[in-house]
């Protein structure tokens, strides 16, 4: 590998520092490479204004590629859908992903001084990697903060929505999963955490591994969870369940499933996926439950058509206020 001295880079912006900066973004630099970008931010506006549109377009070509991967196994997996539909599909993807993924920088003491935040909107839903190599997706209605680069120290992201960790291990290094209502820290696992700002949710389910679990608001409610539990978080004490489903976490292929679930509960996922308000006006349908799994792709009027023949009730939408009304 060539090492560059910072005079030289600082000579050549062209060719050697897109070099260094996407082995930077793909956590490929050395300990040296990290400093000599830290140093050439430093040195002018203009060079953290480079950095910071790189950073950009390298996260926006993933994106995009893990959109293309995920809608070339969803026609894969899922029964075959006429090509003017898959079209329809792609293009609306592709301009939610233009229009409603935003990032942006602030300033911190670690070690670049950066941060990254990723929005997810309603209806869509997305897989990347952390600069650790840990992998994260994100569902709808999430926001992700993190730093460009993990510094010595314990490795902590910010979370508002769920979200669906395999986190890299790095020695004794923690990462640290923090929310509104608790925080959750690990070495390396796999585990969903769900914690909606809007809702006041936190809830922690547990696939692999071990992680801490801590109230923000108490932190001596403090608790180690094993594989095949959850935690959830109410009127600031802790209740751990045993988990024998995980279809409830299949929303990381585009699947909605419920199994024995009340009718309001359903009505609050479909809320969260699509962006919508629900009333229900009709209270005689709140005493039934449903099991069943619905495609997020087809949006909320099919699953609902769907639910209507198991369940007697009809429907109204306002598009302009996106509500729509359970009627008798």
């Amino acid at each position: 590998m060539n090492c560059y001295t910072y005079r030289e880079w600082s000579l050549n912006t062209e060719s050697m520092e897109k070099q260094i900066l996407y082995k930077f973004f793909e956590g490929t630099a050395s300990q040296e490479e990290q400093e000599q970008i830290r140093e050439w931010m430093e040195a002018s506006p203009e060079h953290e204004r480079i950095f910071f549109k790189e950073r950009r377009l390298f996260d926006m070509m993933l994106l995009l590629a893990q959109e293309k991967k995920t809608e070339t196994i969803q026609r894969t997996f899922f029964l075959p859908r006429p090509l003017t539909e898959w079209i329809k599909i792609a293009a609306v993807v592709a301009i939610t992903l233009g229009i409603s993924l935003f990032y942006s920088q602030q300033e911190t003491n670690e070690h670049l001084m950066a941060m990254q935040t990723i929005a997810v909107p309603a209806g869509q839903r997305i897989n990347l990697m952390l600069p650790d190599g840990t992998q994260v997706w994100l569902n709808a209605r999430t926001t992700l903060q993190y730093p460009v680069s993990f510094g010595k120290g314990e490795r902590k992201v910010e979370l508002d929505g769920e979200a669906y960790f395999e986190v890299a291990k790095q020695g004794k290094q923690s990462f640290i999963v923090q929310t509104g209502k608790g925080k959750v820290e690990v070495l390396g696992t796999h585990f969903n955490i769900e914690a909606y700002a809007d809702t006041g949710t936190f809830e922690t389910t547990l696939i692999e591994g071990s992680v801490r679990v801590t109230s923000a608001e108490n932190p001596s409610q403090s608790l180690i969870l094993h594989p095949d539990s959850k935690a959830v978080l109410k009127e600031g004490m802790f209740e751990v369940f045993p988990v024998d489903d995980y279809n409830r976490y299949r929303w990381r292929e585009g699947l909605i499933c419920f199994r024995n679930a009340p009718f309001e509960t359903i009505m609050h996922e479909f809320e969260k996926y699509y962006g919508k308000t629900i009333q229900i006006r009709n209270q005689h349908i709140l005493k039934y439950n449903y099991t069943g799994k619905f495609r997020q792709a087809d949006g909320i009027d099919y699953a609902l058509r769907v639910l209507q023949k198991d369940l007697r009730f009809s429907y109204s939408q306002d598009d302009e206020n996106q509500m729509i009304y359970i009627e008798e």
